[in-house]
């Protein structure tokens, strides 16, 4: 990614340490800076918003929001900034801290501007693009109670029973375990206004980072309030309540003062995904890596969460690895250039922009000699033949090395790439290869005679071994089973693309995932198509 807004050239010895298993790398993201992250589950998906932290900022002037998104808690997809402002609402000048809810088939991300309020933006996609929904706040410090010194850091949450709550608030202790500065408010049924007067959260020491989750055992349901707490140590705390207002309890710690953050702010939220729990959170280390003393150049990462059987969290153990691969990849399918758990940010690395190919979507830009790509958990069966790249290019001499399991490993095969005419200029590159088998972690280094800006790269695939070049791929049946007996949620038995219609084959939804979550839609039967293959699906 860029500092300050350029590339900057130096050289570093660095070791990269790879187990035989595949795990997550912490920060998740390394292409741009960001913090503040909160999570949704939609679809067999786990998408991460998080502000994005501008290369060089002296202050937190954030305006935009990243979004990355992953079916396997290690490979990160990277959507790019999906909302912006003040292009996509025009009354804010910040974006700060988001919290995103799915309603009635609508994404609504909430936002602070800055801390002087909290936005709402509306979307027909998780991804975006996110444009404005209110044309002005939709929480300020008129709503009675809600006279905050700072209003911003929302964590918006629809209860089981359809009544939405946004928490809010933020403001500096002073030492004063008496002074509370959490607050929640009611939203109406168009998730854009508020009812009632904001209700006081008793969370001691509350600095920033308000954050809501709920979690259900054998029928007991708790509401967990954490936050960012800045009074006798930098840590994460929370506390509990069987009521999503009032009745909050004891005060504890879920995420103490975290290494690799320069004795600074964090900010976390905590979410389930495939029926497992998981924090998200900031540190500097990316920054400490590339020996930047910026303190507002922060990183998103991610580690498992546990609870003990009086439903208390655990106090998370924060790795450098993260969290174990759910399944993996799938290399005989169109996979996106774009979806990475690793990258050579310390020379300092790729970027992401969009891309206007096929399938418009986002492509790895910014190459340079030497940079390159990790994508763990690759499961190449019995073979693989032949790889196949998306590339765009002003410059011949360039190529993509594929190595298994380690950046300097065996050289497998070197797929060229020459001038195609223009960074946007597209064209599909192949070679074959041999020797590859079984599951491995991928990488692909990118080498070049002219050293930088070699090339743009939008999407890879394999052939299986005995499959000709330009031969369609053998489908695999696809059948889907649900998860842990839940009726509306169901596990796909490959990561594929899919489309859902109702019982008189009205279109519902597309998207491409390794399970469905149908619980949003209406009672009733029905139908997911995929590879000409059609299965029924019951929401009952």
């Amino acid at each position: 990614m860029s500092i300050y807004n350029s590339k900057i050239s130096f050289t570093l010895l660095f070791l990269v340490f790879l187990s035989s298993f595949s795990f997550a790398e912490n920060p998740i993201i390394t292409q741009r800076y960001s913090a503040d992250p909160s999570g949704m589950e939609y679809n067999g998906r786990l998408y991460i918003y998080a502000s994005h932290d501008i290369d060089g900022q002296a202050n937190y002037t954030m305006n935009d929001i990243t979004c990355i998104s992953t079916a396997d808690m290690v490979n990160w997809t990277d959507h790019g900034e999906v909302f912006k402002v003040p292009q996509n609402a025009t009354w804010a000048s910040q974006s700060w801290a988001p919290s995103v809810v799915a309603r009635d088939n609508k994404f609504y991300l909430y936002f602070g501007d800055g801390n002087r309020s909290v936005g709402v933006a509306v979307s027909d996609s998780p991804t975006g693009p996110f444009v404005d929904a209110k044309g002005s706040a939709v929480v300020t410090k008129s709503i009675v109670n809600a006279d905050v010194p700072w209003c911003y850091d929302p964590s918006v949450f629809v209860d089981d029973d359809g009544q939405a709550y946004c928490y809010f608030g933020g403001g500096d202790p002073k030492g004063d375990v008496n002074l509370f500065h959490g607050r929640v408010v009611k939203l109406g049924n168009d998730m854009i206004s508020t009812v009632g007067a904001a209700v006081t959260i008793p969370a001691s020491g509350l600095f920033e980072g308000a954050h809501i989750h709920k979690r259900t055992v054998n029928a007991v349901s708790k509401y967990y309030f954490s936050f960012f707490r800045n009074l006798s140590g930098i840590k994460i705390d929370y506390i509990m309540s069987d009521n999503p207002m009032t009745g909050w309890g004891t005060k504890y710690t879920v995420l103490n003062t975290l290494p690799d953050n320069m004795s600074n702010n964090s900010q976390a939220g905590i979410f389930s995904f495939l029926d497992k729990w998981y924090i998200a959170y900031h540190n500097r280390k990316l920054a400490i890596d590339r020996g930047v003393t910026n303190t507002r150049q922060r990183s998103v990462c991610v580690d498992e969460v546990f609870y003990n059987s009086d439903y208390t969290m655990k106090q998370v153990i924060t790795t450098s690895t993260g969290p174990a691969q759910i399944g993996s990849v799938n290399p005989f399918i169109r996979n996106e250039a774009e979806t990475i758990s690793a990258q050579s940010y310390l020379l300092p690395g790729i970027e992401t922009n969009a891309c206007f190919d096929e399938f418009a979507d986002r492509a790895v830009t910014d190459i340079d000699n030497g940079d390159w790509v990790k994508i763990s958990g690759v499961d190449f069966e019995a073979g693989a033949a032949t790889f196949s790249a998306r590339v765009a290019s002003t410059k011949d001499g360039s190529s993509i090395e594929i190595h298994l399991d380690k950046v300097d490993g065996n050289l497998l095969a070197k797929c060229n790439v020459k001038n195609t005419g223009g960074m946007d200029k597209w064209e599909t590159v192949s070679c074959a290869l041999s020797n590859i088998a079984g599951k491995h972690d991928l990488f692909l280094k990118f080498t070049g005679n002219t050293g930088s800006q070699l090339f743009n790269f939008n999407w890879w695939q394999f052939s299986p071994t005995n499959t000709a070049l330009n031969e369609p791929i053998a489908t695999v049946k696809l059948f889907a089973t649900p998860i842990l007996g839940n009726s509306s949620r169901f596990k796909l038995n490959k990561y594929c693309k899919w489309s859902i219609f109702n019982s008189v084959g009205n279109h519902i939804q597309s998207g491409e995932s390794s399970a469905i979550d149908i619980s949003t839609f209406p009672k009733g039967l029905y139908i997911l198509k995929s590879d000409n293959t059609a299965i029924k699906l019951i929401n009952q």
